[in-house]
């Protein structure tokens, strides 16, 4: 392995144990998590200038079961901003994702919840923190 390619893992991998979710640079979180036995993908990132689907950010959604995407998912999405207020949205599907736009643009941490109903009738829930303190 040649040294630029050992340094880029070595960097990889003390940015994802030192902050798992929240990525500094362009303030994006991935986070996978397991929630009944299917693996979830929760990725927030600024959604791209003129393409903002209902807020400042894109909260994203995979689900996935024994390594391929589960589809027929059905998902509602929480969001509680730093001074309490709530928010709730419909996920859309986008392809392999599920997608609701949130205005998270602002300082502090935000709350991100999902409920989600598999093709088996079965509900689903679970969540992550994005932003700061």
């Amino acid at each position: 392995m040649n040294k630029l390619r050992t340094f880029a893992v070595i960097a990889a991998l003390a940015a994802t144990l030192s902050s798992p979710a929240l990525r500094a640079g362009g303030d994006m979180l991935e986070e996978r998590q397991t929630i009944d036995g299917y693996t979830v993908t929760f990725h927030v990132m600024e959604a791209q200038p003129g393409k903002e689907m209902g807020g400042s950010h894109d909260f994203m959604l995979k689900i996935e079961k024994d390594g391929k995407v589960v589809s027929g998912v059905m998902a509602n999405s929480k969001v509680i901003h730093p001074n309490n207020q709530e928010q709730t949205k419909m996920m859309m599907v986008m392809g392999e994702w599920l997608m609701a736009g949130y205005d998270l643009g602002h300082e502090g941490k935000h709350q991100l919840m999902v409920l989600f109903k598999t093709p088996d009738g079965a509900k689903h829930k679970g969540g992550v923190f994005y932003g700061g303190q």
